[in-house]
């Protein structure tokens, strides 16, 4: 998962929503609709566009360049398959066993990912933006941390707050991600939590001789002791305008 988590993905190409498929092993594809027993099979390139594949077994499949998207693969089992390339958008991997697996530049954006077994996956490139319930193991904090910036830009609040959580959880004195998490909630309009952010990141920036962010927590801890005004509004704080862009905001944290 690397430093590649953060950039934005190519846009997917406009897909049908039907059920077509196009393999290098037709028989392959018909036998893992028909019975979700598909061992070892060549699904090279399948289109399998929101298929029911919960339970399949796939290990060890080739599914290298198979577009996956919006499929239901919760408790799936694909222990070796080769995902390279695949496009797993939006889809549902909630216990799935993914041990030794190849994932290298795989979309998971916006994917479940509960409970998925990824110990032993190869990562490389991966794109986990937007992804729900990433395991702690496999991103380091300042990969959370990344991602959660990446959310913020966009407007989804609360997802990145859910990533510096995890930040935070792995690494407690991760200043920035307090930072952060504080301007994430101050733009849902809840000061307080905001406050006792801000009020962590200044005290462990200020203990790890970091002016640009002592300096930078002291600001927003004084526009929070600010009185609210009428200017004030979901989505449009003045802190925002007070100190720049979100993205400048929290972009001088970014550790990569």
């Amino acid at each position: 998962m690397k430093n590649q988590i953060i950039v934005i993905a190519a846009f997917l190409t406009t897909i049908s929503l039907t059920t077509t498929v196009q393999a290098a092993n037709s028989e392959h594809v018909r036998q893992l609709l028909a019975t979700k027993q598909c061992q070892n099979c060549d699904l090279t390139s399948a289109g399998l566009v929101m298929a029911d594949l919960s339970g399949a077994n796939l290990s060890g499949a080739n599914l290298t360049g198979a577009n996956l998207s919006r499929a239901n693969l919760s408790g799936a089992d694909l222990r070796g398959a080769n995902l390279s390339g695949a496009s797993l958008f939006g889809v549902n991997l909630s216990q799935t066993k993914f041990s030794g697996a190849n994932l290298a530049g795989a979309d998971l954006r916006n994917t479940y990912l509960a409970n998925a077994e990824l110990t032993g996956a190869y990562l490389n490139g991966a794109n986990f933006q937007g992804a729900v319930g990433i395991p702690s193991q496999i991103a380091t904090p300042e990969e959370f941390y990344a991602l959660g910036v990446a959310e913020a830009q966009k407007g989804n609040q609360q997802q990145a707050i859910s990533y510096f959580n995890q930040a935070i959880a792995i690494k407690p004195e991760y200043a920035g991600a307090y930072l952060a998490r504080g301007v994430a909630c101050y733009q849902i309009l809840d000061r307080q939590a905001a406050f006792k952010d801000a009020q962590v990141a200044e005290k462990l920036f200020t203990s790890q001789n970091n002016t640009a962010g002592t300096q930078t927590a002291q600001a927003f801890i004084k526009e929070l002791q600010t009185p609210v005004n009428e200017k004030v509004s979901a989505g449009k704080p003045s802190f925002v305008d007070f100190l720049g862009s979100l993205g400048s905001v929290l972009l001088q944290f970014l550790p990569f």
